[in-house]
């Protein structure tokens, strides 16, 4: 199935397909730091209504903390996983449910150590994860790794080194995007449907995988993990387009079942 048979087939029969979806690179533009990301106009109502529209079956796989999704998306409070499978809100509005224990203080010192290597490194606390952000030092990618590397290897918590765009994580072993995925799925009102999981670096290979082998589908954005020739949206524009468009179907459908709230 090619690029855009894939992302139309979705759009031809909406309800057979539960939509997973990333935030940052895949609904928004990055941004040099995790705050300064911006959420245009009419992007909640999109999502709002794209939930409604799916009868339930959207939810938004993130390395972010839920917290913060829902501090960019209020007052949603959507299905959402959060820093890679470790936070999980498997209702919309319900509460959220921390599945890993929190990293360890003395990991978290150690990578605020290593931050000293250069200027512009952010280390984000996120609970059950951390992450060492260098897109604004990008040239200390290579001695980042190692450090990280050195302080998962010392330390007694089983933990794992997720690599993202311009960023560094430790996370716990055993959870992923992947992993969120497939424990959704198998509940209503994802259950039953096919998976679609949109998303645009490494962090969301693991439900990309997970997607496919449950009988749904991966579609890629472009960016700096895929390249154009690669991927299926060419950026966050075309996402938020083919989602517009999706949303379309959704209400030519239910006008078509329902002519009676048809306005006019």
């Amino acid at each position: 199935m090619g690029a855009l048979s894939k992302a139309g087939a979705v759009l031809a029969e909406p309800e057979r397909w539960a939509l997973f979806i990333d935030i940052d690179g895949t609904l928004l533009s990055v941004a040099p730091t995790p705050d300064a990301v911006t959420v245009p106009a009419g992007l909640v109502q999109l999502l709002e209504e794209l939930a409604d529209g799916l009868g339930g079956a959207m939810a938004i796989l993130t390395g972010r903390r839920v917290t913060d999704a829902d501090r960019l998306f209020a007052p949603l409070k959507l299905v959402i996983s959060g820093v890679h499978g470790t936070e999980l809100r498997s209702e919309r509005g319900g509460p959220v449910t921390t599945l890993a224990p929190a990293i360890p203080g003395d990991v978290i010192e150690a990578m605020h150590n290593i931050a000293g290597i250069a200027s512009g490194i952010l280390v984000e606390e996120k609970g059950c994860g951390v992450a060492v952000h260098y897109r604004n030092a990008p040239v200390a990618r290579r001695a980042l790794e190692t450090e990280l590397a050195a302080i998962i290897a010392a330390s007694a918590y089983d933990l794992v080194l997720r690599k993202g765009r311009k960023v560094l994580e430790a996370v716990p072993s055993g959870y992923s995007k992947g992993t969120a995925l497939a424990a959704l799925l198998s509940r209503p009102p994802f259950k039953g449907r096919r998976p679609v999981m949109v998303g645009d670096d490494v962090g969301d290979e693991s439900a990309f995988l997970a997607a496919e082998q449950l009988g749904g589908m991966a579609l890629r954005v472009a960016g700096e993990h895929f390249d154009k020739r690669g991927a299926d949206f060419a950026g966050v524009a075309s996402v938020r387009a083919w989602l517009k468009a999706l949303r379309g179907r959704l209400a030519r459908q239910k006008a078509a079942t329902n002519p009676s709230s048809e306005l006019g």
